[in-house]
């Protein structure tokens, strides 16, 4: 029956009175009496008496549900990253009941956003939206049914292949079409591998020159790492000047963090001849050079902070040398085991008296 629906064992109903729309346990698992009281709601909805009972559920619009998630969300380390795409999701759905959320709605959403965004950034937000669903529930502002239908919407399938890293002449060559500013920045990219928000969080008591590394605290994966600092770094950090007015290595305006250098990076690839480059690759080309040069994956992993060996093997394919050596390695064992095993045979056959056939 329509406006008739089952929580676990339990049947609740939903119902509009007056346009506003509204949730209700019944109280009994017995689908009779639940029934009937809907029959009674029906009759009270249609003169516009809303009933006085504890277990009436009033409805929340998703801008409701933005705001408290928001107030949530200022604890969390991503919260910039968040507010950002809640805003878009409030431009979408901020007018509709959450209750109103469907599969339907967001896989058609996902459809336009896919036209003018990739897989991940799509996929970023569908996971926020998931999450301010998740929550709602926890709040009592959204519905376990709800919930079920935004469950249902799958993630994008993602191509995260790309591995795009520069050589050592065009790191040189970038480094010296780099503005002032910029430099210490991309090399310090070059030198760690160290993430973007990494680097513009990065404070000077983090830099540790007398015992040689960087000691990162707060990272995306949750956990500390510490980065050692080469030849190249500690004369980098050792001539550049402190800030009186900012605690930072990279201070931007007003002594905060940095926040953006698109522009000046854009210059800096287009004046070096580089192209389909993003800062994040400057990452990569840290990691690949590394393993070309034969250090191994487990030590990759924690000097880039991945969670998993898997995200590190991306960059296995660069160590080809490696294996043929590791293929080569197995070859010499088993011939040597075959030519012990054919002299105990040569040996065996002499002492019997027997002849080789030639």
């Amino acid at each position: 029956m329509k406006g008739l629906f089952k929580r676990g064992k339990v049947y609740w109903l939903d119902y509009r009175v007056n346009g506003k729309r509204y949730r209700e346990s019944t109280g009994t698992t017995l689908r009779r009496e639940a029934e009937y009281i809907y029959a009674c709601r029906k009759k009270d909805a249609k003169e516009g008496k809303i009933p006085e009972i504890k277990n009436i559920k009033k409805e929340h619009s998703f801008m409701e549900l933005a705001d408290n998630y928001l107030k949530w969300a200022e604890r969390q380390r991503s919260y910039k990253d968040k507010k950002y795409m809640i805003a878009q999701l409030i431009h979408v759905f901020g007018t509709l009941n959450v209750n109103d959320l469907c599969t339907r709605i967001i896989e058609q959403w996902q459809s336009k956003r896919l036209k003018r965004n990739k897989p991940g950034t799509v996929n970023r937000s569908l996971a926020t939206l998931k999450h301010m669903v998740n929550k709602g529930v926890q709040w009592g502002m959204v519905t376990d049914s709800t919930l079920r239908q935004v469950r249902n919407v799958k993630l994008l399938k993602e191509n995260n292949k790309r591995l795009r890293f520069l050589t050592i002449e065009e790191c040189q060559t970038l480094i010296e079409c780099c503005q002032p500013h910029l430099r210490p920045i991309v090399m310090t990219a070059m030198h760690t591998g160290m993430r973007r928000g990494e680097i513009f969080g990065l404070e000077w008591k983090h830099v540790d020159l007398n015992h040689g590394f960087i000691l990162l605290e707060q990272t995306k994966n949750g956990e500390r790492r510490e980065i050692p600092i080469n030849t190249t770094l500690e004369y980098l950090f050792k001539e550049m000047p402190h800030s009186i007015e900012s605690v930072f290595v990279f201070p931007g305006k007003d002594g905060n963090p940095l926040t953006d250098i698109k522009k000046s990076f854009h210059t800096a690839l287009k004046k070096a001849g580089i192209y389909d480059f993003r800062f994040h690759d400057l990452r990569h080309t840290f990691a690949s050079h590394l393993v070309m040069q034969g250090v191994d994956l487990a030590s990759i992993k924690e000097l880039l902070g991945h969670k998993s060996i898997t995200m590190t093997m991306r960059y296995a394919h660069l160590a080809p040398g490696h294996k043929r050596k590791a293929v080569n390695l197995f070859d010499k064992l088993l011939t040597d085991n075959q030519l012990v095993e054919c002299d105990q045979i040569v040996t065996k056959t002499y002492q019997n008296g027997s002849k080789l056939a030639v």
